[in-house]
């Protein structure tokens, strides 16, 4: 919302935020060093404030600071609870929250300075000016828009890594390879394994191009062999031709719009399909995903038709989510797939005998279809 209506992104940083949560629970600790009382040495300290290592800590932290926050006219978000809304007639303001850190942004530069002022009161926060980097994702201003990008996180994966200074690859992964669960010969080194494949999968965030290639190592996380451990060298080889790469967000027509596909029977280890999706708002990518699907479908209509449910559910919640923030959108969101078995499925209200055997709950997008929540479109597949 911040690039096409060209607001100003702010971000703030609460200082020891733990220490500001209130227990309703009765703690009780041990005196600490250093202030034990004489005359009572086997006392103890009843806790009114929350500490740093307290089991209820981020709770009541996030209690203490989501109740003030309707003292201030926010609200909070229906479908995503890290989010709160201020509404006053024409002026917006939202909140964004993570633990301790805090974005803010709005069409009206006053009303954030006093959200800002009002918080700065109430809890030790510090104000970080406008947002440039935030949980390891990097944020460029453009004339006409922003730049997400995650370059300074990748490279800590490879220097972690040690390819450093390897050589590029063009690709994340081989055209049309496919990892077997036992082959080759074990990993030793299981923890790294995991823990690069960890890392990877925080960078995809911003990087969509590896995705799929991530899905597919994560896989093999119980019992990698070396050969998976080369899958993930070749990633790492891409990410390091690609370290500037990231997301634009510009001005645009704000529609939603959904990209589908899936490999029927694609993993040669369960024969389970993967589903793929991409979701647009305007011109820009906000949501995607590369998934096994959790049953083996018999048919590639039925593999087309499981990925259709799951993109038509995150269409849903992010159509709910930009309710909540006030955005209507010109025309039901479009859900483009290539296979036309799977469109007629969906659009069809009569019930086809052969695919009894699909769980109810796939059938789903077939009902908003049918009340106008959804459209369906196709698109040509290209190789």
């Amino acid at each position: 919302m911040a690039a096409p209506f060209n607001w100003k992104l702010h971000q703030l940083d609460v200082k020891n935020a733990f220490l500001h949560g209130i227990l309703k629970e009765e703690v009780y600790m041990s005196q600490p060093p250093g202030f034990e009382d004489s005359q009572f040495p086997n006392h103890v300290c009843k806790l009114k404030k929350s500490l740093y290592g307290l089991k209820q800590a981020p709770r009541a932290w996030n209690e203490r600071f989501t109740s003030y926050l309707p003292q201030l006219g926010f609200k909070s978000s229906i479908v995503d609870p890290s989010l709160f809304i201020r509404d006053f007639g024409s002026t917006q303001v939202y909140l964004l929250l993570y633990v301790d850190d805090i974005i803010l942004t709005g069409n009206s530069s006053s009303s954030i300075q006093h959200v800002k002022d009002a918080l700065q009161s109430e809890f030790d926060m510090k104000d970080l000016g406008l947002l440039h980097y935030f949980l390891g994702l990097q944020i460029t201003y453009l004339p006409n828009g922003l730049f997400i990008s995650q370059a300074k996180y990748a490279q800590d994966i490879l220097d972690k890594a040690g390819m450093s200074d390897c050589n590029a690859s063009i690709t994340p992964c081989l055209p049309y390879s496919k990892l077997l669960k036992d082959e080759g010969a074990p990993f030793t080194d299981v923890k790294t394994y995991r823990s690069i494949v960890g890392c990877l999968q925080y960078l995809t965030f911003t990087r969509p191009d590896i995705t799929y290639s991530v899905n597919s190592v994560c896989q093999f996380m119980q019992s990698p062999t070396a050969l998976h451990f080369l899958a993930v060298k070749r990633i790492l080889r891409y990410i390091k031709g690609t370290l500037d790469y990231g997301i634009t967000f510009r001005a645009a027509p704000l529609e939603l719009r959904a990209y589908i596909d899936s490999d029927w029977a694609g993993d040669p280890n369960d024969r389970r399909s993967t589903t793929g999706f991409v979701i647009f708002l305007g011109n820009c990518p906000i949501s995607w995903c590369s998934r096994k699907q959790t049953s083996v479908s018999r048919s590639s209509t039925e593999a087309e038709y499981r990925a259709m449910a799951d993109t038509a559910s995150e269409v849903l919640w992010l159509r709910h989510l930009l309710n909540d923030l006030h955005i209507k959108l010109p025309s039901a969101p479009t859900l483009h797939c290539d296979n036309v078995s799977a469109l007629a499925l969906a659009s069809n209200p009569i019930h086809n005998s052969k695919v009894k055997h699909v769980e109810v709950d796939i059938h789903f997008t077939r009902e908003k279809v049918a009340r106008g929540e959804l459209a369906l479109q196709f698109v040509p597949f290209v190789h």
